[in-house]
């Protein structure tokens, strides 16, 4: 069974930038809803509740036909939100080491990756998330839609490659506090970026 993890620091450690009553309600009924319905779904799927979670995202199209749809959404929820919590931290972290000679490399500067990034999440319409992938030796920025994680592939998801920095742009996400200002919600997200997780999640993928 899959359970919710803790949240690394306090629901209102992250303000102001998000409020105390946003983080308590995405974590404690969004992302448990995720989990539980998951565990429902998966119900007497030993081999399957047996696997890691980014092993059953990765093989969603393997899910028996009949549960698919509600693995999906669901594995994808408790994954993409596991991670999120991971990539901030009260006041950030330092972007420095690999991501930022990375960041660099692909995208020319950080103010030119940050530019694609914000765009990637204010167009992209309805709810999603907004990505850093690893690709090899490439970083590429993408977005997918709903609990879409960019491990299910471009056939089901509309990217590939393994994600090491994600940005939920479901209005639950920040709804409370910006109303529908996304780009307001996604400008005040830049400061709380754990570079240090970022960090750990690159070298990850590329060793």
């Amino acid at each position: 069974m899959f359970t919710l993890p803790d949240l690394p620091y306090s629901f209102d450690a992250l303000e102001p930038h998000i409020d105390k009553q946003t983080m308590k309600i995405h974590h404690d009924r969004h992302h448990a809803t995720y989990v539980n319905n998951l565990n429902a779904a998966l119900e007497g799927q030993t081999d399957w509740l047996e696997k890691p979670i980014e092993e059953i995202v990765e093989k969603v199209d393997q899910v028996p036909e009949e549960i698919r749809a509600a693995v999906r959404n669901n594995a994808g929820g408790h994954l993409n939100h596991s991670m999120f919590w991971t990539l901030m931290a009260p006041g950030g972290k330092e972007l420095a080491g690999e991501i930022k000679t990375a960041i660099d490399t692909n995208f020319t500067s950080f103010d030119k990756f940050k530019e694609l990034f914000t765009t990637a999440g204010t167009s992209r319409f309805g709810s999603g998330w907004v990505w850093l992938v690893a690709k090899g030796d490439k970083l590429e920025i993408g977005s997918t839609a709903n609990q879409d994680n960019p491990l299910m592939g471009e056939v089901d998801s509309g990217m590939s490659g393994t994600p090491i920095l994600g940005l939920d742009v479901w209005e639950h996400a920040y709804y409370l506090h910006y109303q529908n200002k996304r780009p307001d919600y996604i400008a005040a997200w830049w400061n709380l970026v754990n570079w240090e997780e970022v960090n750990k999640l690159l070298n990850k993928a590329t060793s």
